[in-house]
């Protein structure tokens, strides 16, 4: 009977009455319908009576059905100021819970900033500051409080950049979209030129960056995920391919490679605002495929090839502050064609025709081995997504390319196979970015 009874104005009662009687059932549905009708249920008195765990048990979940972030921290500055006096000494665990970073940054600037009562919370100011790190610097700074609630439209998707299906074979010009939420595969618009291999690719903001290639080419390429189309930009200064890509305070760092007879030591940086790309200081060690990621304001570049016979197992760290890289502990083997990811302030290597994922703390400079893979592999891809490290592709020891997906959560150590990629490939590009499915799932 109550069931049928439910509405926003009521839920909530009957819902503390379910816990209250163990009828669980009844307590999951009132749940269940709470969080799908958030914006009516914020609106009634009995939501401005919740406890504050019970407020948290909400807004933190990723079911929470809303238009847009901004109705989370509405809803939530309204129960505060509901009892103002008893529950100011809680805001910054409540805000902990709202995605900040998310809100639009008009409405942030223009109605979460001049709130007085978050201006005389000196706890939230931390919170504040993650926020607008995002809107400067976007994915490159990835936080629980970054992560699109899937029913705003948005969703962090995993995009595989070109790559090849065997050794000497041809190159892939796609460019596909993977949700690893709901498996499903959608195709982008198609890599420009994608006669090149070999190239560098990373995320700036919520773009992606494609450099270089075989043989020695200098052309970079912008695609805009809001229009889906690739657009040309400045060229590199030098021509190069077996480099890497990655992105430090929202500068773009093209590191090493090869141009046809050397190893490069050369390492680039662009400015996006000024279209241009001006040289930084070079590498300690030139190296060709090694493994480049930013972390803790730094970058790193990790193994790769010196020459064509021998790997690398240096560590070379970048400060742009001082334009300056310096050499720190060594990775256990000494490896080419691996990749790294940075996450939690901790960076993640696999490849290298090794089963191997390590890990590296550069706060504490030490190495350690955390998981195994299924199989060797090198030249896979590698990205961050909803808080797990997906593994893509790869070429095994045959020299044939692999389709397999890995996923590495490194809070619980569990490796999973997951779906199979539309082809096997391998010396792609891997990159996360937010995209708006006009299809909702929720």
């Amino acid at each position: 009977f109550l069931e049928e009874q439910l509405d926003p104005c009521n839920c909530l009662g009957i819902q503390r009455f379910a816990d209250t009687h163990s009828l669980k059932t009844l307590f999951t549905k009132c749940k269940t319908f709470a969080l799908q009708n958030f914006e009516d249920v914020a609106q009634h008195e009995e939501f401005l009576e919740l406890g504050k765990d019970e407020l948290i048990d909400y807004i933190c979940s990723d079911e929470l059905v809303i238009s847009k972030e901004e109705m989370v921290f509405e809803a939530v500055m309204h129960w505060v100021y509901r009892a103002v006096e008893s529950r100011r000494s809680v805001l910054q665990e409540i805000l902990t819970h709202v995605r900040l970073p998310l809100l639009h940054p008009n409405y942030f600037v223009q109605t979460v900033e001049v709130d007085q009562l978050i201006q005389n919370s000196p706890e939230c100011y931390q919170l504040l500051h993650e926020a607008r790190r995002y809107h400067v610097l976007g994915n490159e700074m990835m936080s629980p409080r970054t992560r699109p609630r899937r029913s705003t439209g948005y969703s962090e998707v995993i995009i595989v950049v070109g790559g090849c299906e065997r050794v000497g074979g041809f190159n892939l010009p796609y460019t596909e979209c993977y949700d690893p939420m709901t498996g499903e595969w959608k195709s982008l618009a198609k890599l420009p030129e994608f006669t090149k291999s070999e190239y560098a690719v990373c995320a700036l903001r919520n773009d992606i960056l494609v450099s270089g290639g075989r043989i020695n080419s200098r052309d970079v390429w912008i695609y805009n995920s809001q229009l889906n189309i690739w657009i040309r930009v400045a060229s590199l200064n030098k021509g190069r391919w077996r480099h890497k890509m990655a992105v430090l305070f929202g500068k773009v760092y093209v590191v090493g490679g090869y141009d046809g007879q050397n190893r490069l030591s050369s390492v680039e940086c662009y400015d996006s605002f000024s279209n241009r790309w001006t040289e930084v200081a070079s590498l300690k060690e030139a190296v060709s495929s090694p493994a480049v990621t930013s972390c803790v304001g730094k970058l790193f570049v990790i193994g790769g090839g010196p020459d064509d016979n021998t790997c690398s197992d240096k560590v070379q760290s970048y400060d742009p502050d001082t334009n300056s890289w310096l050499l720190r502990a060594t990775i256990p083997i000494a490896k080419r064609c691996i990749t790294a990811v940075s996450l939690n302030n901790l960076i993640y290597v696999a490849g290298g025709l090794t089963k191997a994922i390590y890990c590296y703390d550069p706060v504490e400079d030490y190495w350690m081995h955390v998981q195994n893979t299924f199989s060797r592999q090198e030249n896979c891809g590698m990205s961050v997504c909803n808080g797990k490290i997906y593994i893509l592709g790869g070429r095994r020891e045959n020299g044939e390319a692999t389709d397999t997906i890995l996923c590495y959560d490194p809070a619980t150590s569990i490796i999973t196979g997951v779906t199979a990629m539309p082809r096997p490939v391998s010396y792609h590009g891997c990159v996360t970015i937010h995209r708006y499915n006009d299809k909702k799932n929720f």
